[in-house]
């Protein structure tokens, strides 16, 4: 016995040593990456192409993580390159003597509706300068086609597909799977249009959600072929002809309707921007990454231009707005109430832009961020520049800025508030056989239990919160608007809007992009130098280094069982979030096929 204790020891002391040896070299590994990748320097060579290709997603900032795109350990780490940079580098671009022009080599990823509206502004302003932009692909979504076609030359594969038919959108109700499963979504709400809740109780879009889903869509649709018919010069109507009797059903056919320039390969292309550049057919073309053109010697140079003591800082609120820290891909009210508070308190910041992109959440934490906007306010000007979406909470936490700024297809309104608290009761007695009882020392002391349904008086007790939160959501909008509650309520009840149609009715100031809001703060504050401070700051990779590959390990091998059906995990996943607190959100993921 005394043998077998010696030999589990010493199994026990090798594991745990192998195991911190084996943490070690990781976290060297990771810290030399980090630190190499911090002095990595692009050069660009005169004569020199910028490739884009959109084979990545895009958010707001690009997050500090020096494996990003890499394999690591068996784990493909999803590559992300922020909106900031993107457009920082295309306005670099447009001024930097090497680079000749652009090649959009486009993938079928595409960013979100606003996204692709400011990477899309960015290209138009580009040309200006009279360089080129030429773009290329296999595959044409009707989102990435709506990038290209601000270019100079549009080409596809010969053999290519090219996807021209109009909008659609198609929601997932889960109200037979729940009745299969014994569970009742018990409903809480207020709004006739706030159709988060319909997919639980609902087989099919109520009449309410039909009317506002085609109102917001058709929106949509009319500003994406407007763009077009701007870029390709062809009449309005003949797009919509082309897409509503669907005519290209072959490259050919986009040629036809000059909605490409031509046929080509991927070699044609590349002669072709050799010709351009000015370059030996038989040499290799000379161009840059965009993701890596951020890291060139003029990028250096002009972080040495002098120092301005006024600042404006850009407060990023991006991802679901929930309760505490929250993450860099969330809108954790503790961390962004913390960040308005450092620009509010700092005198060397003048004005502040609070950069939103969100499709809303919990309406407790978006009150806690409402009332710093209305303290920092009082203080400094403050604008709000919305991203693809600033709905319900994200709106929540926009309506007190002094002036608002969206692009004609932000998903934006949705002013509402709801609850869902699930009565499990038949799937545990009768799918599972498990039954409940207990005591209380007060009546109400067990409302929330899933196990049994609520009763009547438990309902209005709910009712009269999600009530309460609603009065509040519209007096906050109604004061911050300059409007009667009542107007507000008359266009709220839930109701999702675009930009374009937001500014109709006095829910935004204007149309237009980040670069615009910071603009108008400039102006509003009387600067004319200034520095951009960014806020809250990013976590870095190493100290976030644990949750992240936990998270990271986990989400891939998600994907990687589900595949496309990934999306519907995610929507389970977000269920279970909505039945803690009353939520501001918008009703569903709105992808737009």
């Amino acid at each position: 016995m005394k043998q077998f204790f010696k030999f589990v020891l010493a199994t026990m002391v090798g594991f745990i040593l192998t195991s911190v040896i084996i943490f070690v070299v990781i976290f060297v590994v990771i810290a030399g990456l980090v630190a190499s990748g911090n002095d990595k320097s692009v050069e660009v060579e005169s004569n020199s192409v910028l490739q884009i290709a959109f084979n990545y997603s895009v958010t707001e900032r690009t997050p500090n993580n020096p494996l990003s795109g890499l394999s690591f350990l068996g784990i493909e780490s999803e590559k992300s390159v922020g909106l900031n940079d993107i457009l920082a580098n295309i306005k670099k671009a447009k001024t930097d003597s090497n680079i000749k022009g652009i090649f959009l080599d486009e993938s079928d990823v595409t960013p979100a509706e606003a996204t692709s509206e400011e990477i899309r502004n960015a290209l138009i302003d580009f040309k200006k300068s009279g360089k080129f932009i030429v773009a290329y692909s296999e595959i044409y979504t009707q989102g990435s086609y709506y990038l290209a076609s601000v270019a100079d030359k549009v080409y596809i594969n010969p053999k290519g597909i090219f996807d021209f038919k109009g909008f659609s959108q198609q929601v997932t109700f889960l109200k037979g799977a729940l009745d299969k499963l014994g569970i009742e979504a018990q409903i809480i709400k207020v709004g006739t249009y706030k159709s988060a809740v319909e997919p639980y109780f609902l087989t099919q879009m109520s009449d309410a959600n039909r009317l506002q889903v085609t109102s917001y869509l058709g929106s949509l649709y009319d500003h994406f072929l407007t763009g077009i018919s701007q870029s390709r010069k062809i009449n309005k109507d003949s797009l919509f002809s082309i897409a509503n009797e669907m005519k290209i059903r072959l490259p050919e056919d986009a040629l036809k309707y000059k909605l490409v320039d031509g046929l080509k390969y991927k070699d044609e292309i590349l002669n072709d921007l050799k010709q351009r550049t000015g370059v030996d057919e038989k040499s290799d073309l000379k161009s840059v990454e965009l993701s890596d053109y951020g890291k060139t010697d003029a990028d250096n140079a002009d972080d040495k231009k002098e120092e301005s003591k006024n600042r404006i800082a850009i407060v990023y609120a991006s991802g679901d707005i929930v309760g505490g820290e929250g993450e860099d891909n969330s809108i954790g009210s503790e961390r962004i109430s913390k960040a308005l508070r450092q620009v509010r308190l700092d005198n060397k910041v003048k004005a502040v832009v609070l950069r939103v992109n969100s499709p809303g959440g919990s309406s407790l934490a978006s009150d806690v961020i409402w009332r710093e906007v209305m303290l920092t306010k009082k203080v400094k000007p403050i604008i709000v520049s919305m991203g693809d979406y600033a709905a319900s909470g994200g709106y929540y936490i926009s309506c007190a800025a002094d002036s608002i700024i969206a692009e004609p297809n932000t998903i934006t309104g949705s002013i509402g508030i709801f609850a869902v608290l699930p009565n499990m009761q038949k799937f545990f007695n009768d799918k599972l056989g498990i039954t409940f009882d207990g005591v209380k020392t007060g009546k109400y002391a067990d409302l929330g239990e899933v196990s049994r349904p609520l009763s009547p008086e438990e309902k209005a007790i709910l009712q009269n919160q999600v009530n309460q939160g609603y009065d509040s959501f519209t007096k906050a909008v109604a004061d911050g608007r300059h409007k009667t509650q009542a107007y507000i309520n008359s266009i709220g009840q839930g109701r999702v809007w675009t930009g374009s149609q937001a500014l109709k009715i006095g829910l935004v100031d204007r149309l237009g992009n980040i670069n615009d809001a910071v603009s108008s703060a400039a102006k509003m504050a009387k600067l004319k130098n200034y520095n951009l401070v960014s806020y809250p700051e990013q976590k870095s990779f190493l100290n976030k280094f644990g949750l992240g590959m936990n998270a990271e390990i986990k989400s891939y091998v998600m994907k990687s069982e589900l595949g496309e059906n990934f999306k519907y995990y995610q929507q389970l996943k977000g269920v279970t979030q909505m039945m803690r607190t009353p939520q501001a959100r918008l009703p569903y993921e709105i992808v737009i096929n």
